[in-house]
């Protein structure tokens, strides 16, 4: 299962190192083979400078990235990528066709503005809750939970939420035991298992 983690200028790191090592772990502890190929797309598929001046090299941009079955848009100083029309596109071509779409912290503005979320109950950080519930009012933005699964699109709280998420995920797709020996093999305190709003 092809996992592509959008990111971009000034992306927060964790939001997709985060899901990134979830998802990896996984595949290398997986008893029966690599369930997931987990990469890293940018616009261009040039390096990236994300939060704190990280430079990132993506493995692919929007024109030579494989088919994608669960999209990621990290989150991060996303005001530029709002206004960028071929981004917008993309994330709405992309994740129409994927299984599942997922956004960490500000990511679900992406999201948002894309039409993958229209009237579903969202997450995003807690300092732009209230910005995400007024800018996009069809939405009901949730408080006080790590991840929010709605089906076919998942959203996580703030940074370091996307790891709960991702492993949230990992259960839904391929199982519990799974996503708690990946938590145990990183060292994560997984404490929110099963409590993001379903």
């Amino acid at each position: 299962m092809n996992i592509g983690i959008y990111i971009y200028n000034r992306a927060e790191v964790l939001d997709f190192s985060g899901p990134f090592e979830v998802f990896s772990s996984a595949s290398l502890i997986c008893p029966s083979g690599n369930p997931f190929n987990v990469f890293l797309v940018s616009e261009m598929g040039e390096a990236v400078t994300a939060a704190c001046s990280y430079s990132v090299n993506p493995a692919y941009g929007f024109h030579n990235h494989p088919p994608i079955d669960v999209l990621i848009v990290a989150g991060g100083d996303h005001t530029e990528e709002l206004e960028k029309q071929a981004v917008i596109d993309w994330i709405a071509e992309v994740g129409r066709k994927a299984t599942l779409s997922a956004s960490v912290c500000t990511g679900a503005f992406l999201l948002a503005e894309a039409r993958i979320l229209t009237t579903q109950k969202v997450i995003t950080h807690w300092e732009d809750i209230l910005d995400l519930q007024e800018s996009y009012p069809d939405l009901t933005v949730c408080e006080s939970k790590r991840w929010v699964d709605e089906g076919a699109v998942i959203t996580s709280a703030g940074i370091s939420a996307g790891i709960d998420m991702s492993l949230h995920l990992v259960s839904r797709l391929y199982g519990f035991e799974l996503a708690e020996e990946t938590a145990r093999y990183m060292e994560y305190d997984w404490t929110d298992k099963g409590k993001g709003l379903l």
